[in-house]
Order: C-alpha cells, then structure tokens, then sequence
C-alpha cells in the first residue's frame, strides 16, 4: 500500500517536473520578445501574432489529442511530444526570417498539445483520489517553469542573443528521458483506468445533457476572464513597466518573474482547499476577488504596480485546478477530452487576447489596454450559477 502511494507520488512529482521543464521553454518565447521585436523589427501586432500561431497551435490540437487518447490510451506520446518541443526550440535560435519563427513556435505549440491532456490524465491516475491535490501539484510544475523562463532569459538569452535559446533544447532531452520512464507506469496501469472509466459512467446521472452544457459553457467564460486577462499581463508586462516607469529590459523581466512566481505560489492553493470545501467556491473567489486589484493596477506607482501584480497572480492562479477538476468531475471517463479541452482553451483564449490586445495596444497604447482588462474578473459572477458537486461524487 505505502509502495503504491510512494510510486504515485514519484509519477506526479516527475510529471511536474516535466511540466516545469515545459512550461519553462514555453516561457523564453515571450520574455525574449524585447529582443525579437529589436531584431526583424516587429511590431506589437506582430509580436501577438507569435503568441497567437505559439498558443493557437497547442489549443486547436490539445481536445483532439485528449479525445483520441480517451478511446486509445498512448503512453510514449508524452515523450514523442516533447520532441515537437526540442526540435522547435532549435530552429528558433537560428530563424532567419518572422516567417521562420512564427513556424519555430508552432512547434513548440504541437509539444504542449500533446504534454498537457496527457499530463492531466496521468496526474488524476496517481492522485489516489485526492484530484484536486494532484492537478494543483502537477501545474503548479508548470507555473514555476513560467517564472523561471522569463528570469533564465534575462541572464542567459539577453547576453548571448537569439542563439543562446539552443541551450534551452537541453531541458527538453532530460524532459523526453523522464517522460519515457513515466510512459512505462503509464503502460502498466491502462487496465485500472478502463475500470475506472467504466464505473464512472454511472457519476451524475441526475444532471441532464443540458444541465452539463450550460455548466460547461460557464466554466469556458471564467476561463476566458482568466486567460484574457493573464495574456494581457504576461505578453506585455515587460512593455508596460518600460513605457510607464522607464525602467530596462532586464529589471522589466525580473519584475515578470516576480509576478509569474506569484502565479506558481497561487496555483499551488486552488486544489487542495477545492478538495476540502468544494470548488465552486475557490473559482467565486479567485475570478472575482481580483477584481478590486486588477481596477486599481493601472494606476498605481511601480512598488504598488509589483505588489499588485503579486496579488493578482496569487489570487487568480487558485482558479484553473478547481476548474478542469470540476469539469473532470462532471463528464466523468473522458479526462483527456475535457483536460485538452481546457488546458486548449487556456491556451487559446491567450493567443488571441494577446494578438487582439497587441493590436490595441499600436492602435491605443498599453496603459489603455490595461485599464480596459482590469474590468474582465467581472465574469466571476457566473460562477453563481454552478452546482454544487458533492465530494463524494469528485473521488
């Protein structure tokens, strides 16, 4: 029994492990944008359209990955993704044109798509029942990657150039080693989670088609006011603090490591008190109690601009693992669908916030955009409409 638990334990700390890794790699694209912008003289449209072709990509294939490994589980996929990832980050130090790059960060996009539903699916199977724990552990991987990417690209790509991000495609081989190594525990569990789909077909037979549609389509718009609003404050946080405080590039960066740590720290709460007093009240609280902070953040000087952001990051990270839980809970047996479905739509609703917001922004300026997305938590109120799921019915 113990033996078990400490093998699952193992599974979930090396899942994320990887996801750090991951998101980490992920991470460099924007933070180097400064640079990338300098070099093929880009403008804030087209620095969009990178986050955008980066996020879409992952987002269009994530549901799709989900839905076939649901009907035929695939454990080396997560190994065979990340080698999209290595690949990718190669080509992106050498990309001689925009074209070249915006193909480089595709590919980077395909080896999330395949990383995430797959990740989840395999974090709910070593969760031992405790699903909130084990997503909020297994992204919390992923946010700490986020963070250190941003600090790793002042230090290293910042010096060294575009070329320097080559060194980054290390992390993705030592990524495909431990993946290979969780494929195998993948492989031999197959036979339990049939089982397990097959007994959770009878969980919420009391909600009608309908009823799980309306609640489905309540958890997109809170992800949307989420994932709206980070792309607007990760993609050009750098951007902001340089135009409105002057300060340089490399202080501008440790400012978004300060608030992508913040969001690490914050994901870390969402699933174990979503565990303890149900998650429809860590989503209530985390969408909409950042409301007052995200009003006042465009207005403030830089130390409250820092403090502010820490706040946000802390408060509005809780939401994702109370969100795909309760999503994994209502359509219970399709945990790769609903996973690439959300962790898509994470993505997604990123790339295009960030493309429609870096249109804004030439048509406008930063600080309008900001001002606009500060409104967005409003969504939260949806979050009244949702059921209570028992506990019982979660495990």
């Amino acid at each position: 029994m113990k033996r078990t638990a400490g093998i699952a334990l193992r599974v979930l700390t090396a899942i994320s492990f990887c996801h750090f890794l991951n998101d980490m790699m992920q991470s460099v694209i924007p933070a180097i944008y400064p640079i990338l912008k300098n070099t093929y003289r880009l403008d804030f449209g087209q620095i969009g359209l990178i986050t955008l072709t980066s996020q879409l990509t992952a987002s269009l294939l994530q549901p799709v990955v989900g839905l076939i490994t649901d009907r035929r589980p695939t454990p080396y996929s997560l190994a065979t993704g990340m080698g999209a990832t290595l690949i990718g980050l190669i080509l992106l130090s050498i990309a001689p044109t925009f074209a070249m790059i915006l193909v480089a960060v595709a590919l980077v996009g395909v080896g999330s798509s395949v990383f995430h539903p797959e990740s989840s699916r395999v974090a709910r199977m070593a969760s031992g029942g405790q699903h909130g724990f084990a997503q909020s552990l297994f992204q919390v991987g992923g946010n700490a990657g986020s963070a250190v990417g941003p600090l790793l690209a002042a230090f290293i790509v910042l010096p060294g150039g575009q070329h320097s991000i080559a060194w980054f495609s290390a992390a993705a081989l030592v990524a495909i080693i431990v993946l290979s190594r969780v494929g195998v525990w993948y492989k031999a569990r197959r036979t339990s989670v049939t089982k397990a789909k097959a007994l959770a077909r009878e969980v919420h037979a009391h909600l009608s088609a309908g009823k799980v549609a309306f609640v489905i389509a309540i958890l997109i718009a809170l992800i949307f006011s989420k994932f709206f609003y980070l792309a607007g404050l990760s993609s050009y946080y750098t951007f902001f603090l340089i135009s409105k405080f002057h300060v340089s590039v490399r202080t501008a960066q440790i400012y978004l490591f300060v608030f992508l740590g913040a969001v690490a720290t914050g994901t870390i709460v969402g699933g174990p008190v979503g565990d303890r007093i149900g998650r429809k009240y860590v989503i209530w609280w985390s969408i909409l109690g950042v409301l007052p902070f995200t009003v006042l953040l465009p207005y403030v000087s830089l130390f409250w601009t820092a403090f502010l952001s820490v706040i946000i990051g802390l408060v509005l990270a809780s939401a994702f693992s109370a969100i795909l839980v309760y999503a994994q809970d209502l359509v219970p047996g399709k945990v790769g669908t609903v996973s690439g479905l959300f962790f898509g739509l994470a993505f997604g609703m990123g790339g295009i916030g960030a493309a429609l917001l870096g249109r804004l922004a030439d048509a406008t300026s930063i600080d309008f955009v900001y001002r606009v997305c500060s409104f967005l938590p409003v969504i939260g109120l949806l979050a009244a409409f949702l059921p209570n799921l028992e506990q019982g019915e979660s495990k």
